[in-house]
């Protein structure tokens, strides 16, 4: 991609706008929690190389809607070839039984990660909300001794304030 002259904040950029045509400068900041000057520079850029087009958005004169171009489409195929030498590369070294239970299980992990989001996480939005409740339930009234830890939980907290830097979600590597 560097070889297009695009980094991985644009690539995440041209993503977001090919999945969601017509969303906004704002809309994209919101995603990808940038600043709106970072936006506007992003925007410009591609635009400037061809991976963007901005249409006049009819409901707001000030903003414009983004929509990605066919260049965006074939910078969305050369990453696949990359990916595809990559992941080669990656197991190569596995005996071939070990590789394909390892491929089988990443297909199946793709498709379910794949469905999920298509539907809006409700699935993992509940398990959130639900740990996110009984958190609550811990703090008012303690914890059961001798409860359990929920499975997967500490992947789920928040730092502490002035713990680590990552997003709040899974551990920070």
């Amino acid at each position: 991609m560097k070889a297009d002259g695009i980094g991985t904040a644009e690539f995440d950029f041209i993503h977001l706008v090919r999945h969601n045509p017509g969303m906004t400068q704002a809309d994209v900041r919101a995603a990808l929690k940038i600043d709106k000057g970072a936006a506007a520079r992003r925007a410009a850029s591609l635009e400037a190389k061809g991976y963007l087009v901005r249409k006049p958005n009819p409901d707001d004169g000030r903003s414009q809607l983004l929509y990605a171009t066919p260049k965006a489409e074939e910078l969305k195929n050369s990453k696949a070839a990359i990916e595809t030498v990559f992941y080669a590369w990656l197991v190569e070294e596995l005996p071939e039984a070990e590789r394909e239970a390892f491929c089988k299980t990443l297909e199946t992990l793709y498709w379910r990660s794949k469905n999920q989001r298509r539907a809006g996480f409700p699935d993992v939005t509940a398990r959130v909300q639900q740990m996110n409740g009984e958190e609550l339930q811990d703090e008012e009234h303690g914890k059961r001794p001798g409860a359990p830890a929920r499975p997967g939980a500490e992947l789920l907290r928040k730092p502490e304030a002035g713990a680590g830097g990552g997003n709040g979600i899974g551990p920070d590597l």
